[in-house]
């Protein structure tokens, strides 16, 4: 892995092609995400349909971090965060879209990275 301060992003293997490589760097406490695409009809615990466009109250979204800047401390590239929808900025890079966001506006962070830990509680905040 890429240390800090080396201009590249922390977590992008070094045997990665360049062109697979995102063309710009997160400063800060950036973090830039992908949304997940399977956010459409969801069934309910009793197994009801949910059409994607039923109005529901404020709900959050997951997403897949793609790139971190050099000061986010809880998250790396791969891992999967819930966010708020509401409150992001929206960028295309290569005909992709991704969304901008500081690191103190992720709520939370699956925990697939977690699971070896004794103290695992499934996410964090």
């Amino acid at each position: 892995m890429a240390g800090r301060g080396t201009g590249r992003f922390r977590g992008v293997s070094e045997k990665t092609h360049h062109d697979d490589k995102l063309p710009i760097r997160m400063l800060h406490d950036r973090v830039l995400v992908r949304q997940d695409t399977s956010e459409g009809e969801r069934r309910s615990g009793g197994g009801i349909l949910i059409p994607a466009t039923a109005a529901v109250g404020r709900r959050l979204a997951w997403a897949e971090v793609v790139a971190v800047g050099q000061n986010v401390r809880a998250v790396e590239p791969g891992d999967r965060v819930l966010y708020d929808p509401e409150d992001r900025a929206e960028v295309e890079v290569r005909g992709v879209a991704y969304v901008l966001m500081r690191e103190r506006d992720l709520h939370a962070v699956a925990a697939d990275r977690f699971e070896g830990s004794e103290d695992s509680t499934g996410l964090y905040l």
